[in-house]
């Protein structure tokens, strides 16, 4: 049983899509999943700016997951 205040992480999978709270300078919301662990690799499906991002992080900004 999970410690209090402890949230199991969201199920990601590469190759999903991510749309995130706030856009890309370059004006996308949307980002494809390339890496998974500790940090998020995520690729801006408009401009193909790479980025990685601390796990805790992605999931405070997701805004919605689907498969691609």
């Amino acid at each position: 049983m999970p410690a209090e205040g402890v949230v199991s992480p969201i199920p990601v999978k590469v190759g999903d899509i991510a749309t995130m709270r706030k856009s890309h300078p370059c004006g996308s919301f949307e980002w494809e999943v390339t890496r998974i662990g500790a940090d998020i690799g995520l690729k801006c499906l408009k401009c193909a700016r790479r980025v990685m991002l601390p796990r805790e992080e992605f999931e405070r900004r997701l805004k919605s997951l689907r498969d691609r």
